[in-house]
């Protein structure tokens, strides 16, 4: 607190001049915002992030958040990166008419059916729990496009030995973990047809079948076409 006192011709003039003593933490916001002002670069946006960033608490949230995303991405199964398909392939479709007046004959690729895992997100695709050496039929008529041997590594090697179907009707399918293949590229095959048998090649904990479906080059519940 000032007192201040002034002496005038006919007048005494009392001047009382009381200070607040701020909090640090309010003197350290004053000073950021006045560093923040005078701040030449960037706009006034880029100048509002860069002062956020150099909060130590912001920072170690963000450096958590982009830690777990890391480690979530390093987790997600591999056959979230299907084959690639020919572009000869995918542009086979059936006309309208011939899906509309002739249904296919679908089946289910196993003749005992047990699901041990559904479809999601981040497994695009359903399980069938089997034994090794049991039948794998495709679940319709179609054509071998694509063979996969573990004896040839390749960054699809976590499906083990995998068999794709072009079905000609914009579906595709796809047999994985196999213990063995039994039909040849570019070979047709109907849903009586032996293309494998089931395995646990690759990234399998036991044996299994592995089934994909792709409608238009797009992943959809297998489920939903074999119901």
């Amino acid at each position: 607190m000032i007192h201040l006192t002034l002496a005038l011709p006919k007048h005494r003039l009392h001047i009382q001049v009381v200070r607040r003593r701020r909090s640090p933490h309010e003197l350290t916001l004053k000073r950021r915002l006045q560093l923040i002002l005078h701040i030449k670069k960037g706009n006034r946006l880029s100048r509002l992030f860069r002062h956020l960033f150099e909060y130590k608490k912001i920072k170690a949230f963000l450096g958590s958040q982009l830690a777990l995303a890391g480690i979530f991405i390093n987790i997600l199964p591999s056959h979230l990166s299907p084959l690639p398909l020919p572009e000869t392939e995918t542009a086979v479709l059936a006309s309208p008419q011939i899906l509309t007046t002739q249904s296919p004959v679908i089946r289910y690729p196993l003749n005992s059916i047990k699901i041990t895992q559904g479809y999601s997100l981040f497994h695009p695709a359903i399980d069938f729990d089997g034994t090794t050496g049991d039948p794998i039929y495709p679940i319709m008529s179609g054509k071998v496009t694509h063979l996969l041997f573990t004896s040839q590594p390749s960054s699809y090697s976590a499906y083990g030995n995998a068999i794709l179907i072009n079905h000609h009707n914009g579906y595709h399918s796809l047999y994985a973990h196999l213990s063995r293949i039994n039909v040849n590229l570019n070979q047709t095959v109907t849903p009586e047809t032996v293309i494998g048998q089931v395995g646990s090649t690759g990234r399998a904990f036991g044996d299994h079948l592995h089934l994909e479906v792709r409608q238009d080059n797009h992943p959809i519940n297998p489920l939903s076409l074999l119901k």
